[in-house]
């Protein structure tokens, strides 16, 4: 499975940004769908992940600001970024997994490029 990611960029606080991350190849044994981040000097963290019936999981900084939209034809996961804060700044990363969703990064199997997200304050 490749993934290939895309939508960061340099913002200002309260902006909105969409981070999409495409699968191809054999896709049909993906699960769960997940974006993580890993912020300069500080461990790498699920901010969302999304199974393939819909189930979602937001660690709680993002919750209520955060979607994680899943199109299952296009085998295609968004993170949708809203009210952004400085502390959002990391470089985000989408990854996926066989079966139910994880917060451990060690679970997921196939991992995209970064990409790079800037909040400005």
């Amino acid at each position: 499975v490749q993934l290939q990611a895309s939508g960061g960029g340099l913002v200002q606080a309260g902006d909105s940004l969409r981070l999409s991350c495409e699968a191809s190849g054999r896709t049909s044994g993906v699960g769960a769908m997940g974006w993580f981040r890993q912020a300069p000097g500080k461990e790498r963290e699920l901010v969302a992940s999304i199974t393939r019936g819909g189930r979602t999981d937001y660690t709680d900084s993002v919750k209520g600001r955060f979607t994680i939209p899943r199109d299952n034809t296009e085998n295609t996961v968004y993170l949708q970024m809203n009210s952004l804060k400085p502390e959002d700044t990391a470089i985000y990363r989408c990854a996926v997994k066989g079966g139910p969703f994880s917060r451990n990064p060690s679970d997921y199997k196939y991992w995209g490029q970064g990409t790079q997200v800037t909040v400005s304050s």
